[in-house]
């Protein structure tokens, strides 16, 4: 079980307002915490959450140290179990396990979510963001986002929280990429949404949305020409053995979200919620300095597999990604909370 560290005081109270706010929703399943309170108070329930990354993912890590927390907290009374690669299937079959309150909790990217709400979209788009810090204060920010969080609820689906998912780079197996032109022709994987698929083809490529679990062979075998991710998920699901050219577009700084089905917290008592909203809120925290370690750990294992790291023409790629952003801000709410978001950057270092 990892130490608890402090929480900042952001963190806490915006995981705290969002979750205690969510109300009964969906249609499917007695959840966990459902089933636990029919079979009486003495029963323990363990909570599935379905991880789409290697078990030595920063948000694993941190995940399941907070189940530890919680089970300790609680005496045994709740416990978290982390599935990791997804092993309870990707991470768009997983957000429907959670509707139907098969599992209680998934982590999913954030352009996931376009298609359940659209206005999603503010978090995904380029250049949003300018540090860590900055992405993980004013996506756990009520003020900013309780009401996009609590969107899905009637749908059975409360984001809980974001976790900061890496600054986002290009890798091929082909070469490097230094400008767009490089780009011309190559089949890249994005997560799939509109908003990604879009960005690809303006940067250049040629967009083949799929799951994480096929890139690897998908790139071996020449299907795919390359993909983007940070680091630390390259070097972690070994896409450095078959794409050994890296190439620092920093186009994206996305959000993972930490979803959950509300009647979990819903049947929860007031103090296991409290207990709970705290522990996530820490394992918020907890997931950004895990991050800073990582990366350097990353880069030296890929580059043991053979990795050419390099830097591109920034401003060619901004030029031809930036007009997305306006283009995607399309109603009061998305413009409203994208300029809530760059007004809080002032101050913070980039």
């Amino acid at each position: 079980m990892m130490r608890n560290k402090a929480v900042s005081v952001t963190a806490a109270l915006a995981v705290a307002v969002l979750a205690l706010t969510a109300c009964s929703a969906g249609d499917g399943t007695r959840t966990g915490a459902a089933a636990e309170k029919e079979s009486g108070d003495s029963a323990e329930t363990t909570f599935k959450l379905a991880f789409n990354q290697q078990p030595n993912h920063p948000q694993f890590v941190a995940l399941d140290a907070m189940g530890d927390r919680l089970k300790e907290r609680t005496g045994g009374k709740y416990d978290i179990e982390v599935f990791p690669n997804e092993t309870l299937g990707t991470q768009k079959d997983t957000i429907e396990l959670v509707k139907a309150g098969t599992i209680e909790m998934s982590m999913v990217a954030g352009p996931l979510m376009e298609s359940l709400n659209p206005d999603f979209v503010v978090f995904d788009l380029p250049f949003t963001f300018d540090s860590q810090e900055h992405q993980r204060t004013t996506t756990n920010d009520p003020a900013i986002v309780s009401e996009l969080y609590s969107s899905l609820d009637d749908q059975g689906l409360h984001v809980l929280g974001s976790f900061h998912g890496g600054v986002r780079n290009m890798y091929t197996s082909k070469g490097p990429i230094t400008r767009p032109e490089d780009m011309k022709g190559l089949k890249i994987r994005v997560i799939e949404s509109d908003t990604n698929i879009e960005m690809m083809k303006m940067m250049g490529g040629s967009p083949a949305p799929m799951g994480m679990g096929e890139v690897y062979t998908a790139i071996q075998s020449g299907v795919l020409d390359g993909a983007e991710n940070n680091e630390l998920t390259y070097a972690n699901v070994k896409h450095a053995e078959v794409a050994k050219y890296y190439s620092y577009t920093r186009h994206l700084m996305l959000p993972d979200y930490l979803l959950i089905n509300p009647k979990v917290t819903d049947e929860m008592s007031e103090e296991h919620r409290k207990i709970f909203l705290e522990e996530i809120a820490t394992a918020i925290e907890e997931e950004g300095e895990l991050w800073e370690q990582e990366i350097p750990k990353s880069k030296a294992l890929a580059e043991q597999a053979g990795t050419e790291f390099n830097e591109v023409d920034a401003d060619a790629f901004t030029a031809l990604i930036a007009p997305l952003t306006q283009k995607k801000l399309t109603n009061d709410t998305v413009r409203d909370i994208h300029a809530k978001v760059r007004a809080a950057a002032e101050g913070l270092e980039p």
